[in-house]
């Protein structure tokens, strides 16, 4: 446990981290402009992905506007929560139809629907996880654009945490690990962050994943 902690702190450096459930669902990015969300994609092959702006409006914890005309972009997971995904199975049981496999294919092939009136009905969920753009506003850390998504109206996991200890933080990790069946929706891990901006725009990424995380 201490040398793994201590591997984490040696790529991710000596600052604030930030820990939270990796949801296992879809990833999207949200577009808005001048407060008014313009456009749902999912993440695709990492440059182009599926425009999926109907289906996305379908999910209510999604604001349409925003309280102030800004121009940004976020990232979030898309995601079918256990009891959704159970009450759906228990329906199409009874018609006699096959069942969806899991939660997280429900999620994908929801969110894909061509009748966006389907997708509507799978109550599908989201949070939202990064701040990727905003125009004409600073962030120094992730913890301040979380805060700030908050008050834009945006869902984002309750059971995002912030540490100033590797230690603590792997602790974090454990215990999210031990919990996980226990969560509302299924989880394939936790992520840890970084949690300075400035640190992470210096780590940067790889064409698949950030190093930062």
């Amino acid at each position: 446990m201490a040398e793994f902690a201590q591997k984490l702190a040696d790529v991710l450096g000596d600052a604030d981290y930030s820990i939270e459930p990796k949801v296992d669902g879809l990833s999207v990015a949200l577009e808005y402009q001048n407060g008014v969300f313009v456009r749902g994609a999912t993440r695709g092959d990492g440059t182009t992905g599926e425009d999926v702006t109907q289906n996305i409006k379908t999910i209510f914890s999604i604001p349409l506007t925003l309280p102030e005309p800004l121009t940004l972009t976020v990232r979030g997971e898309v995601y079918m929560p256990r009891a959704s995904f159970e009450r759906i199975n228990r329906a199409r049981a009874a018609a006699n139809q096959t069942l969806l496999a899991n939660p997280r294919n429900a999620a994908a092939g929801s969110l894909r629907q061509l009748d966006s009136r389907i997708t509507a009905q799978r109550n599908l969920s989201i949070f939202v996880f990064n701040l990727q753009l905003c125009e004409g506003r600073e962030f120094s850390s992730h913890k301040q654009t979380l805060d700030a998504l908050r008050e834009y109206g945006f869902p984002f996991s309750p059971y995002y945490t912030r540490f100033d200890s590797i230690d603590d933080a792997w602790n974090e990790i454990q215990r999210l690990g031990e919990e996980r069946s226990s969560l509302p929706f299924d989880i394939d891990g936790a992520v840890i962050k970084t949690d300075d901006l400035s640190m992470r725009a210096a780590m940067g990424s790889t064409s698949k994943y950030p190093k930062w995380a």
